[in-house]
């Protein structure tokens, strides 16, 4: 049984016993990270360090072994995922044959289907990579690198101008992780165990900064509609400029916090972090089997996330490509494609890890990994949207919907609660989940945003909403 120690970390509840997985013939295999950086040859110094063997025992690149490992995966629900991969030739194929090119419903199926396992090889490789370096920095490569997907995604769509779609992606990526995925992981680790117990640095100083990227967010949003609501003699052009010079002061602000939380994390608090992740790593249910699996070099998994991200990039701008026409002519409101599908695809990696982690009683991994990335849509991927745009010179700002803002404000208070007594178990779970679920359905009726101008009381009021959603739009 794992006993607390000064650093805060909770008695585990569940006794795990582990047969040994070596002999007098066979070669002691690391247990942890650190011993991983010990015993083998690294690259740099510090906790910057990254081992070019690592726990692979292998150098360079072996084709079949390497193609073996990327179908094993790291867990069955990833590796039943790679059935999936022969959507991905279908996909790019009739992406680029005239005689479908009506046939939007298919292209779009195609092309949401094949990003799933191209984002699970991104999260894969990824989460390779990451065994080769200290936990801090091993932890955070992980969660960029499964961000990657969500980056060119939201680039294309900015190429594209749909900007009410990113708008409704950023704030539905922020809830697919707190609700959809933490809930799942929540509900995971409370089947094979009564409670799941978690380090307080990881929940308390998360859900802090949850709060204020929440807060940073609503600002734009909160001000355009007491600007509106007020009555002051401003034109609709003169408000949207206040609200573009704000978003692009906010991201900036968000970028320089996010930055500075990168700094407690991998060098004035390490310490903290690392004791977690090692509590995790002695109490992790399948740790000896890990031990014994092959995995890739660094050669292998440098190789996997460029060919990953190569065919995400092409599906999504295949994907991208698809949403005017199923939005138009398939009744699917740009809120629920922005705020609930999109981001659904795009987070494939991230969830499935997660919930990997937490069935495996690594709670600490999953929550860094459902936090982690929430905090680096809200506080780093949205605010690098904004800034491109600012260098593109195109109306791309904060300004959300007043529906989205809230769900995202009480989902992130409701979470904070979950995570304040560093417990957790399967009802919690099931209560995230639901809640996502009801969101969603409230998504799907949401009305597009075009038919608020054709509704409105008087000529002025809708002329100016018409003006307004067409910006957002891209149609301006």
């Amino acid at each position: 049984m794992a006993t607390a120690n000064g650093d805060g970390v909770l008695q585990d509840r569940e006794k795990t016993t582990r047969p040994s997985q070596t002999s007098d013939h066979e070669p002691v295999l690391p247990k942890t990270r650190q011993e991983t950086e010990s015993g083998t040859k690294a690259r740099g110094l510090g906790f910057l360090r990254v081992k070019t063997a690592g726990e692979s025992g292998r150098k360079g690149l072996h084709p079949l072994q390497f193609l073996a490992i990327i179908w094993r995966s790291s867990s069955w629900i990833s590796r039943a995922v790679n059935i999936l991969w022969p959507f991905v030739p279908a996909a790019i194929a009739v992406s680029r044959i005239d005689a479908v090119k009506d046939q939007h419903v298919m292209k779009f199926s195609l092309a949401y289907i094949a990003m799933v396992p191209c984002a699970n090889l991104i999260g894969f490789a990824g989460q390779e990579l990451a065994r080769k370096m200290p936990h801090m920095l091993g932890v955070l490569a992980e969660t960029t690198i499964a961000s990657v997907v969500e980056i060119i995604l939201f680039m294309v769509l900015l190429v594209g101008g749909q900007y009410y779609v990113i708008q409704a992606a950023i704030l539905g990526s922020i809830l697919a992780n707190m609700l959809l995925c933490l809930g799942l992981c929540f509900f995971t680790a409370g089947i094979r165990r009564e409670v799941a117990t978690f380090h307080a640095a990881v929940s308390e100083v998360g859900s802090n900064l949850l709060l204020i990227a929440g807060l940073g967010l609503a600002i734009p949003t909160v001000f355009q509609r007491s600007i509106i609501s007020s009555g002051f003699n401003l034109t609709t052009e003169d408000i949207d400029a206040r609200v573009l010079n704000i978003s692009r002061i906010v991201s900036v602000l968000l970028l320089i916090a996010y930055a500075l939380f990168v700094v407690f994390q991998m060098h004035t608090h390490r310490g903290i972090y690392a004791a977690a992740f090692e509590h995790d790593e002695e109490r992790d249910a399948d740790g000896h089997k890990d031990r014994v699996k092959a995995k890739l070099t660094f050669t292998e998994c440098i190789i996997a996330l460029a060919v990953s991200v190569a065919l995400v990039t092409l599906i999504a701008i295949a994907l991208v490509g698809e949403i005017p026409a199923i939005v138009e002519q398939n009744h699917v409101s740009d809120p629920f494609m922005g705020l609930i599908l999109v981001p659904l695809v795009e987070k494939a990696a991230e969830h499935l890890t997660a919930i990997d982690e937490a069935w495996d009683n690594q709670i600490n991994f999953a929550l860094s990994h459902c936090i982690g990335a929430t905090l680096q849509t809200a506080m780093l991927n949205a605010p690098l949207v904004i800034l491109v745009g600012w260098g593109k010179n195109v109306p791309m700002d904060l300004n959300f919907e007043i529906f989205d803002i809230v769900m995202l404000i009480l989902a992130i208070i409701s979470v904070g609660n979950f995570l304040r007594d560093q417990k957790s178990d399967y009802l919690e779970g099931f209560l995230c989940v639901m809640i996502y679920v009801a969101i969603a359905v409230a998504a799907f009726y949401f009305p597009n945003p075009h038919d608020v101008a054709g509704h409105g009381e008087g000529g002025e009021a809708a002329g100016g909403a018409a003006e307004h959603v067409a910006r957002h739009l891209g149609l301006l």
